[in-house]
This record gives C-alpha cells, sequence and structure tokens, in this order.
C-alpha cells in the first residue's frame, strides 16, 4: 500500500472512530420505561377562617379596559390550607403511601424533577411502586394564600439568586456564584440554565407559620391514613413532631438533611417509628451546618436512648461524594434515592 494511501486509510479510520465517539457522548440517555398509573389527582387539606374588618373597601380595574369592580375586603376568609398532588401506580409495592414534604423557601417541585430536566425523586418511587403524595405547604405553591401580614404575622424572606448558591452548599463560600467557582466535586447542576432554573422555583417562605403547617400536615396524615414520611431540610421540624403527635399515622420517618429537631419531651413517642437522617457533603467546612447537624444527632441519640430506631447515613462515607443540600437535584440523585429505598426495604417497608 502506498504512503498516499495508508495516510488515507488511517485518517478515514481515525474519523470513523470520532465520529462515533461523538455520537456516544450526544447520545440521548436509555428511555427508562414508562410508569403505569392507576389514578391521580390533588386536593387541598387543613385550613382555618378568619375574620377581616376594618378595611377600606376600593375599585379594583381587573383587566385592561375593563370596567372597575367595587371590592370589599372585610368578610371571611380561609387560610393554612395546603396542597397535595398524589399518584398511584400499578403494581404497588410499597407497604404504605409516601409523602413527600419540601424545606423552606421551596414547593413540591423539589420532588418532581431536576433544574438540568433529569426525573426526580417522585418519578424514582413510582417507578419502584410506590403510592406518592407531593404537596406545597401553607402558603406555598398551589395553596391558598391569605392577607399578609395581617394573618401570617412577620414578613416573607425572599431569596437573592446568588443565596442557595452559597448557603445550600454549592458554591465554594461567599461570592462564589459571581465568580462561578463550586466546591470540589460538587454534584449539583451548576450550568446557569439548569441552576437558574432552580431559582426559579424559589418562593417566598415565612418564619411566623410554622403552627399552621404543622396542622396541615396532620390534617394530611389524617385524610391519607399511616404513611412513610420524607422530609426535606425544614421540613424536618414537621416531620419529627408529626411522628411524635402521631405516632400511628408515621410508619416510617426519612429525613433529608432535616434543618430542625423534635420536641425534646417527646422522644419515647418515637420509640415504634423507624428513622433515617441522610447528609450530604462539604459539611464540615460549612458555617452552620456543623451545628445543624450535631444538634439533630444528638437528638438521635436521646430518641435511642427512649427505645427507639434511628439510622444516621453520612453519604460521604458511602463514596457518594459532592452532593449538596439539594441532594434529590443533585447528579447524583438517583443514587442517593436508592440509599433511601434500600433502608426502607430493610425496614420492611416495600414487597
Amino acid at each position: 500500500m502506498s504512503t498516499t494511501r495508508r495516510a488515507a486509510a488511517i485518517a478515514a479510520m481515525i474519523g470513523a472512530v470520532a465520529s462515533k465517539s461523538a455520537a456516544a457522548q450526544t447520545a440521548p440517555a436509555e428511555p427508562k420505561p414508562g410508569i403505569t398509573l392507576e389514578r391521580w389527582g390533588s386536593f387541598h387539606v387543613g385550613g382555618k377562617e378568619v375574620v377581616v374588618s376594618g378595611q377600606p373597601v376600593r375599585e379594583v380595574l381587573f383587566t385592561p379596559g375593563g370596567v372597575p369592580a367595587r371590592v370589599d375586603p372585610n368578610g371571611t376568609y380561609l387560610m393554612a390550607g395546603m396542597y397535595a398532588q398524589y399518584m398511584v401506580p400499578s403494581p404497588q409495592r410499597g407497604v404504605a403511601p409516601m409523602l413527600m414534604w419540601h424545606g423552606g423557601g421551596l414547593t413540591g417541585v423539589t420532588w418532581e424533577t431536576t433544574p438540568d430536566g433529569r426525573e426526580g425523586w417522585q418519578s424514582y418511587f413510582l417507578r419502584r411502586g410506590w403510592v406518592t403524595y407531593v404537596s406545597d405547604a401553607v402558603e406555598r405553591g398551589r395553596a391558598g394564600w391569605t392577607m399578609i401580614p395581617e394573618q401570617t404575622g412577620g414578613t416573607p424572606v425572599l431569596l437573592t439568586v446568588d443565596n442557595p448558591y452559597e448557603r445550600f452548599r454549592i458554591g465554594d463560600g461567599i461570592g462564589s456564584f459571581q465568580r462561578g467557582t463550586t466546591l470540589p466535586g460538587n454534584q449539583f447542576p451548576t450550568d446557569r440554565e439548569s441552576y437558574l432554573n432552580f431559582v426559579k422555583q424559589c418562593v417566598p417562605r415565612f418564619t411566623t407559620t410554622d403552627a399552621l403547617t404543622q396542622e396541615a400536615y396532620a390534617a394530611l396524615l389524617d385524610r391519607v391514613g399511616p404513611s412513610v414520611v420524607v422530609a426535606h431540610s425544614q421540613a424536618g421540624l414537621f416531620g419529627w413532631r408529626a411522628a411524635q403527635n402521631k405516632p400511628d399515622k408515621v410508619r416510617a420517618l426519612v429525613l433529608v438533611e432535616p434543618a430542625a429537631i423534635g420536641d425534646p419531651a417527646k422522644v419515647a413517642a418515637l420509640k415504634d417509628v423507624p428513622v433515617l437522617m441522610v447528609y450530604g457533603d462539604f459539611i464540615a467546612q460549612d458555617s452552620r451546618w456543623p451545628t445543624i447537624r450535631a444538634n439533630g444527632v444528638r437528638f438521635a441519640e436521646a430518641v435511642r436512648a427512649a427505645g427507639g430506631s434511628v439510622d444516621i447515613i453520612d453519604l460521604p462515607e458511602r463514596g457518594i461524594r459532592g452532593n449538596s443540600h439539594m441532594m434529590m437535584m443533585d447528579k447524583t440523585s438517583d443514587t442517593v434515592a436508592g440509599v433511601v429505598q434500600d433502608w426502607l426495604v430493610a425496614k420492611g417497608m416495600w414487597r
């Protein structure tokens, strides 16, 4: 073979390999099998009536070019309701429904999808036969609202674009969003489009509505019945206390980086409720999370001393590294969900 022909053959071979490699890198992931649902729907629970008086009557133009309407804000309102969407797969393998409770400043979207378009934990657990209930807590998302601050007290807390990047252990400290730098090995989707998709999910949160939210979660448990509760961050408070107040309604409690503890005076109420606490990476170097985690571990020890069962999993110790506070949205989200699933299987919650 001449030198020219040999060079051409080698070039063709290299081109073919390169094309195959490029195609492999750009090829979409293998599609997952479909999810079969028996039924799905939504409802609202909880809430109470409040009466407003002494407010001035106004004229309001609801649409440009329309006719002004007289609006009298005085009267009876319904506030503090909670939204829940349920999906019932076929076949069912979870021994009880799974209630998925989101964290502060967020909604049920936490569980539905990821910022870069992958399936969320709701789909993961549906595929494994769990009936799922994804809720929007009081005054979040699709839950009802009321007069603010007259009925809620306080003022809502809003997040700037860079706040979650720095506070949820994604970026490597103050100013990291502007620098575009992350913690080493971080698994959260940080390309600009994905991160901003996450920020678009953030909603106002209140520090004065915990009692109303706790009541709504209690109403949800009363309606659904005994359930597995999966609670993230702020909802850790509601998960702990729901299990303490209604231990017959909480079959198991999964706490994903709980930001609070339960009632120290009621630890004995948890003796028959298996609990899992899951923590991600980068905690030791954070300004707040070492204390938050230590408080959670101390409470877990108190529950154990009272005869309860609490398992604590630190993902880095399992070789699952780089997880942020939003581990259900990290690129390793399915792996972390698998850790939860395995624990539920071990506790007899899956058939």
